[in-house]
């Protein structure tokens, strides 16, 4: 019966590692040398001990187990085979020959334990043995590979972490068994697995700590590993009793360029390339062609993990090899000259990589992005010297990355820093930092220190001549003038447009042209929203400015939703994510997904908005605190209404404001604040409703929004307890909609009026009303918007008396029951001539034009086109029977002197 011969006992309990057990022993065959290698710890040993168990009924012959851990002399290695197979071989020189005989006609593996310090005779062994017979299999160990013809090398790799955990609680239950147990314990023990790359040694000697400390202790205490790691079992070889002493042995069996390049490695995080390897040459030693023959012996040895599946090999050390690196760097005196190099290396990618800023972004990113972990250790390095102006620099330039993924407060806090370093210093150097701190926290923390920022970042710029930065910095000012409102914003957004077109600056040009598109959104003159927004997603996506890009997608959705073009908002709105999502970016992606939602909700398809903002939710639940995406709470608040939750949906829009020191609903976007508003009638809470609706009604920003302002007059005549009043706030909100072209609106005020004329028992005027709105949502594929609860108003209109008059409601396009809407109001009272025959659109026109503002600085102040001004003012002068603008200046002045509030004063 076969039967496993010397195979080493297991002391202890074998955990995990199912998935290799299996693909091992399928890879192990006849003739063939499977070879498990990595570094000192991995598991090498107790993975073959396992195999040999699993396989003995495989290979009639038996499966037997040949040491050479304790071999000095290599040529000692046959004699060893056979001792462990009981083949007695003859005296001589070279007992190879008749080992192989021996085994020629037999039908067995052979496991070679641990051939690394032997390797050269253990390779020669090995493949005399599987020239020669064809039916003996070799599993063999090693931290380097044997090199022989056919081998197949199989890396052993570190442990899952479920694994890992298991393991390195299980010796603590056998060495401590009070230490192990609870959250905060498996908390620790995960700390542990992390820092010491899952390691099955480093695990089992982290875990002989468990009767001094605890595993956080533990954890804590494993800046310097190989300094704790000892105490390993006694009846263990020297080189596993401690992770120095397994490191040691490794180190040993190094060639001199070998040692050298290891230990200068050590400054690499993952991710290093052989380009950047060449570069050590300039400290000295082994030159390039060395170091790359040195790098080859060092993944040889399982000492480099090497990736080779990407465009580029990269390249690894697991962190308890790096730190023996590091250790033998400091003692070679060292470490200062290669972190310097490394800070070169890695400052001179940055600058090779500076063009495809311009040109192509997604290349930018992904080649820093795999750099990035020595990009920002370059960076630390480089802040903290005596001279922190590289350090500084390669921040500056790092910035873009930190904007476009999600690495925002990994950017801030290194920015704050490098601004901190020139604190006494205004120079260029210092705004362009400045202007990348703007630009980071414009996105990772939102607020008005990102505007700050961007204002000094800017003045500095101005002072000391560095023009990119600059526009950069002014282009970041111009959002944060929102906050005084939207024609300041506008101004400055369309200077710092001209300003650079003319210095051929495309990111900040298209940029500008994007915000100048979102004034027009909130300003809801959506046809010259969607030019501009158009013009500027051409350029941004062109270069692969995604973040900015899909920004712009996502306003052109909503402008072209707003004016009634919802199935071009909806691909405008998908095309926004599929844009985002390679940033991997919660503020980016999570934004375009928020309006994809939104979109949804207006189309009536709230099963397609959650699932549009599901991903999102997953990953927000388990980031700890919230993220600041744009919209994401007024969102989930319209979700909640349209699923009768309005306490929920009041919640979420109060949430909005947690960014501001002291959370207050009068710092909530409008939009928002109109959501609560409603969800707090909706709720019942109609006087803190009220409030809301009070404070919004006297923003300033509130009278440059006509959606918003025709929004909240929707509401104040909901709250309304005279009938009358209710239907006079309802068509000055629907007035409002139509001057300004606001499709959906238009709809939502159809709807409205249908329900205000059902209470006041105007049925055929209702049932007309609602039969239009019903009409036009079908037309533009919108969701319906009732006043009343959905039963009530479908009874409603089926009764016999209102069925006639929702059908030739339903015979009306849009335009034809706006205009039945406003006949149906009543006679018309406003007279034909003079200043209250004016219409409220006239009567702004005129009022700028009386104070000498000219029809350019008209249309920006009213946010409506050129031409609007002109037809406006034509009207304005035959209504008021005057000739020009000096006519009109004193028919206004006369007027205000009589007293009419609304005419302007002299």
């Amino acid at each position: 019966m076969p039967a496993v011969h010397r195979v080493p006992p297991e002391l202890s309990s074998f955990v995990g590692r199912a998935t290799e057990l299996a693909a091992i022993g399928d890879a192990v065959a006849a003739g063939r040398v499977l070879t498990l290698t990595g570094p000192g710890g991995c598991g090498k040993t107790r993975l073959a001990i396992r195999v040999c168990q699993a396989a003995a009924q495989a290979w009639p012959d038996g499966v037997f187990w040949v040491g050479l851990e304790e071999e000095t002399d290599g040529g000692q290695v046959a004699r060893r085979v056979a001792a462990a197979l009981d083949l007695p071989l003859p005296s001589g020189p070279d007992p190879l020959p008749a080992l192989v005989a021996a085994l020629r006609d037999r039908e067995l593996l052979v496991v070679v334990d641990n051939c690394e310090h032997v390797l050269d005779d253990a390779a020669k062994v090995v493949a005399a043995v599987l020239s020669q017979c064809p039916r003996v299999a070799v599993l063999a160990t090693s931290r380097a590979r044997l090199g022989v013809a056919g081998e197949r090398v199989w890396p052993v790799p570190p442990m899952g972490l479920a694994d890992a955990l298991e393991l390195f609680l299980e010796r603590v239950r056998a060495g401590a068994p009070d230490a192990a147990g609870g959250s905060e314990v498996r908390s620790g023990a995960r700390r542990i697995c992390d820092r010491l790359d899952r390691l099955p040694l480093a695990l089992e000697l982290a875990a002989g700590w468990a009767g001094t400390l605890s595993p956080a202790q533990i954890a804590d205490s494993l800046s310097a590993p190989l300094d704790l790691l000892d105490g390993g079992a006694r009846t263990a070889p020297f080189r596993q009793r401690t992770l120095q002493g397994s490191m040691d042995w490794s180190h040993d069996l190094l060639d001199d360029d070998e040692r050298v390049l290891f230990r200068r490695i050590g400054v690499f995080e993952p991710g290093f390339t052989a380009d950047a390897v060449t570069r050590l040459a300039a400290l000295g030693g082994p030159g390039r062609e060395r170091l790359l023959r040195g790098l080859r012996g060092l993944i040889d040895k399982s000492l480099v993990v090497a990736d080779t599946t990407g465009e580029v090999a990269r390249y690894r050390m697991l962190g308890v090899v790096r730190a023996y690196a590091l250790a033998r760097l400091e003692e070679a005196r060292e470490a200062d000259a290669a972190r310097d190099l490394h800070l070169e290396v890695y400052a001179s990618l940055l600058e090779r990589l500076a063009p495809l800023l311009d040109t192509d972004k997604d290349a930018w990113r992904a080649r820093l992005g795999a750099a990035y972990p020595n990009v920002r250790a370059a960076i630390e390095w480089g802040l903290s010297r005596a001279d922190p102006a590289r350090g500084r620099r390669l921040a500056a330039a790092c910035a873009w990355l930190w904007h476009l993924e999600g690495r925002g407060a990994d950017g801030a806090r290194l920015l704050r820093k490098a601004v901190a370093r020139g604190a006494d210093e205004r120079g260029p150097l210092q705004a362009e930092v400045l202007a990348a701190l703007a630009l980071v926290l414009n996105t990772a923390e939102p607020g008005i220190e990102a505007f700050e920022v961007a204002r000094t970042a800017r003045a500095m710029a101005e002072e000391t001549g560095a023009p990119a930065a600059g526009r950069l910095a002014r282009s970041l000012d111009a959002i944060g003038r929102l906050a005084v409102g939207l024609p300041e914003a506008l101004e400055e957004a369309r200077a710092v447009r001209g300003e650079a077109v003319a210095a051929g600056d495309g990111f900040v040009a298209d940029s500008a042209e994007a915000f100048i598109g979102l004034m027009h959104v909130l300003a809801d003159d959506y046809r010259q929203a969607i030019g501009c927004l158009e013009h500027a997603v051409e350029g941004l996506l062109r270069r692969g400015d995604r973040g900015t890009g899909s920004f712009a997608l996502g306003w052109l959705a909503l402008a072209a939703a707003r004016s009634g073009a919802l199935r071009r908002a909806g691909e405008a709105a998908e095309r926004a994510v599929t844009t985002a999502e390679p940033l991997r970016d919660l503020h980016w992606t999570g934004s375009a997904r928020v309006i994809l939602a939104e979109i949804r909700l207006l189309q009536g398809r709230p099963e397609e908005a959650a699932a549009a903002l599901a991903p999102i939710d997953r990953l927000i639940a388990g980031s700890g605190p919230l993220p600041f995406i744009t919209g994401w709470e007024r969102c989930k608040a319209l979700l909640a209404l349209e699923h009768g939750r309005p306490e929920e949906a009041a919640d979420w829009c109060r949430h909005e404001g947690r960014w501001q020191e002291k959370p207050s609903t009068e710092w909530l976007a409008p939009e928002t604040q109109l959501v609560l508003a409603t969800a707090l009638r909706e709720a019942g809470d109609h006087t803190a409703a009220a409030r809301v609706l009070r404070a919004l009604s006297d923003a300033p920003v509130t009278g440059q929004m006509p959606r918003i302002r025709a929004g909240v007059l929707d509401e104040l005549a909901l709250h309304a307890a005279d009938i009358e009043q209710a239907l006079r706030l309802h068509h000055e909100a629907l007035r409002i909609r139509t001057d300004h072209d606001l499709v959906l609106g238009q709809v939502d005020g159809l709807e409205h009026l249908a329900a205000v004329n059902l209470r006041r028992g105007a049925a055929e005027t209702a049932g007309i009303l609602a039969g239009a709105a019903e009409r036009a949502r079908a037309d533009l594929g919108a969701a319906r918007r009732v006043t009343v609860t959905n039963a009530e108003w479908r009874a409603r209109l089926e009764e016999p008396d209102l069925r006639d008059a929702v059908a030739r409601g339903r015979a009306m396009d849009l335009a034809t029951a706006v205009g039945y809407a406003t006949r149906a109001r009543g006679p018309r009272r406003r007279p034909e001539s003079g200043w209250e025959s004016l219409t409220p659109a006239e009567r702004s026109v005129a009022r700028l034009a009386a104070e000498g503002l000219s029809n350019p600085e008209i249309a920006t102040r009213l946010f409506v086109g050129r031409g609007t001004v002109k037809t406006h003012l034509a009207h304005v002068y035959a209504k008021l029977q005057v000739a020009n603008r000096t006519e009109l200046a004193r028919a206004a002045i006369a007027l205000g002197a009589d007293g009419d509030p609304d005419a302007p004063r002299g």
